[in-house]
């Protein structure tokens, strides 16, 4: 069971290595990132960011999909890691059992023309391709969809803050 996916563009660093993972009590890290699959430099990066004690998976978002999908995955509490709305959306769109899809830090690496972003919260800028996938995230009934940067701040509902885009 997923039990959150949070959009980062950092994917692993403090607040989600020690803060989340406290919080959400789970065991297991699975950052699902066809980049970091590949790239051997950046999943020492990943490992080295991960507490003592905690598992790290490191899957593309096809594989992510399929490990979530396997049933031995039922029981287990998956904190997911994307470092993009669209790969959320396909996993949350894929894999029935997902709880919650945070939306927390993304965008500011994005080489989109700024004009053409959009900043429904603080922290998180859209460009037209993220600001469809969140749109279509939003919709999912079955998956709570929200803004959230610690566990100590209020949680925002995505649609009410992409009622205006």
């Amino acid at each position: 069971m997923i039990t959150q996916i949070r959009v980062d563009d950092r994917l692993i660093h403090g607040q989600v290595a020690f803060v989340w993972t406290k919080e959400l009590n789970t065991p297991l890290i699975m950052v699902a990132n066809d980049a970091a699959a590949k790239d051997e430099i950046t999943q020492m990066t990943l490992k080295m960011a991960v507490p003592e004690g905690t598992k790290l998976l490191i899957r593309s978002v096809e594989d992510a999909i399929k490990v979530c999908n396997d049933p031995r995955a039922k029981d287990k509490k998956i904190f997911m890691v994307v470092n993009n709305v669209k790969d959320a959306y396909a996993v949350a769109s894929q894999v029935e059992d997902t709880q919650d899809v945070n939306v927390a830090n993304v965008g500011r690496f994005d080489q989109s023309d700024p004009k053409d972003k959009v900043s429904p919260f603080h922290s998180v800028q859209l460009n037209p391709v993220e600001l469809e996938a969140a749109k279509n995230l939003a919709k999912l009934t079955r998956v709570k969809s929200y803004h959230q940067v610690l566990p100590s701040s209020t949680a925002k509902d995505l649609a009410e803050g992409l009622r205006d885009f």
